[in-house]
């Protein structure tokens, strides 16, 4: 079958224009100055270098801002320096555990890819907390420039690419997961998920084997980086195919780009399912919001997540286009967090402005003769638009609340764990008040009791009594809540962390204010063994 509603693609070129310089799938109710009838030969040529630049500026901004605000990385990326270490300690070869996150230690079942760069960089001499700060920022950066092909050549549209780049760059919820310090494993998994994504845009458009190729090593490699991730590219996959495709042939093509990612991947998962079983990826599915889990997120009420969406229904309404509809209600309802229909909403973006070119230009044809009064025009938007965008991510990013990039670390927090690490017993199990906590075996080498991290993957029961009892705890009062919490999930800690001040749980503000601390200098069951500015460590008097 043909796509419905599109001009045929090419099969043995590069384009994926159509002569009349429209995508394909779009009708052409009239070029545009915007519709720049692009036929690349390379991805990249002159011609994209300042509107590629501009998008990347963005990115930079973001950046800038994101460092100049956050002193230390924002959230946390204590586990994953954790796996790092252990791949080293094991000649880099895979770890069935991950010791130091609760008592027995946590399974390993992580794609591995990251965690080796990872590693790498910290057998050169690299600190663990300087790399979860500036890492993210190169994959964040690097994954703008398929974002900007992908829109590019989906709507035509040099600068709806920049505009589509720019979107991703200065989205907060995207820098929320991507320039954090989780970025380390997930930008980089967003960086070959769009990668793959727009090999698979060329390859349902033109049968490129050079698209094939690239989509094998991009799948490949994403499926080694994040299964969520790994997952997006697949429906986008499908959704490409049934939306642009429909072909036999075309079938056989994704099919080849998945089946070669899955054997690039298959030493890991063959190791992985010989280790723990298949029951550790079922087990991970039922956390974290699970698969369809976007439902609960749109029961929740109206949210900025549902905008992309009524762009998509005013392109269907206007275009027909059945892609970008399938496309971003999938995203929307497939997966718990907004990252992914905020992706989707990029391109989304991308192509209403395209529309509501072409539209313009219709009601007054003398703008053809324009081109370089509207190029110039669309660039100063965009450059406004960054600058606002900058703006409001500093604002943001400066806030005591920051929602965005809340720092899991500080000076006072680093201080203690140097303290911990060269002053308690290396079995010392340790319970943690507060975000610190995910840091504490990676810098310490000491055993937290009390956490979520990585018990994933020993299911969702496991996994959501760990994660009460960390929130629980951290909103403790006094010395008598804290020993309950402990004792409700069979925990002895020998160490109790006590943040003062200002401090987050799960990376939203909380705050002691001398009431938790009191109690336990009043409880005849603790004893303070180390105190600064920020941090007050109890041991157990027994």
């Amino acid at each position: 079958m043909g796509r419905s509603g599109a001009t045929p693609a090419p099969t043995g070129g590069e384009t994926t224009m159509t002569e009349r310089g429209m995508p394909a799938g779009v009708s052409d109710e009239r070029s545009s100055p915007l519709t720049e009838g692009i036929t690349p030969v390379r991805p990249i040529d002159r011609a994209d270098l300042p509107w590629l630049g501009l998008g990347l500026g963005a990115g930079l901004l973001t950046v800038v801002v994101y460092l100049a605000t956050n002193p230390y990385p924002a959230y946390g990326a204590g586990l994953y320096t954790q796996i790092a270490e252990q791949i080293s300690s094991h000649g880099y070869g895979l770890p069935p555990r991950i010791p130091g996150y609760t008592a027995d230690g946590v399974p390993f079942a992580y794609p591995p890819l990251q965690y080796y760069v990872l590693a790498a960089l910290l057998d050169l001499g690299a600190d663990p907390v300087t790399v979860a700060r500036l890492l993210p920022s190169v994959g964040m950066l690097a994954s703008l420039v398929p974002m900007y092909l992908f829109a590019r050549e989906y709507t035509g549209s040099r600068p709806a690419g920049t505009a589509a780049s720019v979107a991703v760059a200065m989205n907060p919820q995207l820098v929320q997961w991507h320039l954090s310090a989780g970025g380390v494993v997930r930008a980089f998994a967003f960086l070959y998920a769009l990668t793959a994504i727009y090999a698979g845009y060329r390859v349902f458009e033109t049968g490129s084997k050079r698209a094939i190729g690239l989509g094998v090593v991009a799948f490949g490699a994403t499926l080694l980086a994040h299964p969520t991730y790994a997952l997006f590219v697949v429906v986008s996959y499908l959704s490409l195919w049934m939306a642009r495709d429909r072909s036999v042939a075309g079938f056989v093509r994704g099919a080849v780009v998945g089946f070669g990612g899955l054997a690039i991947a298959s030493p890991w998962l063959v190791w992985v399912v010989t280790t723990h079983g298949l029951d550790v990826f079922v087990a991970a599915g039922g956390t974290h919001g699970g698969v369809g889990g976007g439902v609960a997120t749109i029961l929740d009420g109206v949210s900025f997540a549902l905008l992309p969406i009524l762009g998509a229904v005013y392109l269907y309404i206007v275009r027909r286009d059945v892609f970008l509809l399938g496309w971003t209600v999938t995203a929307e309802l497939l997966f718990a967090q907004p990252r992914f229909v905020f992706t989707t909403g990029a391109l989304v973006l991308a192509a209403v402005a395209v529309d509501l070119g072409n539209r313009v230009q219709s009601v007054d044809t003398r703008v053809a003769t324009t081109v370089d009064a509207r190029t110039i025009l669309v660039g100063a938007c965009l450059l406004v638009g960054i600058t606002s965008g900058g703006a409001y991510l500093a604002h943001e990013m400066t806030l005591t609340t920051d929602p965005s990039t809340p720092e899991f670390l500080d000076s006072e927090s680093l201080d203690a764990m140097t303290w911990i690490a060269s002053e308690t017993p290396p079995d010392a199990t340790f319970v943690v008040v507060g975000d610190a906590a995910e840091w504490l075996p990676a810098l310490t080498d000491r055993t937290l009791l009390i956490g979520p991290w990585g018990v994933e993957w020993r299911g969702s029961g496991p996994y959501e009594r760990q994660l009460a009892a960390y929130e629980a705890v951290s909103r403790c009062q006094s010395a008598a809540c804290v020993e309950s919490v402990t004792t409700s999930i069979d925990a002895s800690p020998e160490y109790v962390y006590l943040p003062k001040g200002q401090y987050t749980i799960r990376g939203k503000s909380a705050a002691q204010f001398g009431t938790l601390e009191r109690s336990f200098e009043r409880s005849p069951s603790w004893t303070r063994v180390y105190e600064n500015d920020g941090v007050v460590v109890y041991r157990t008097a027994d």
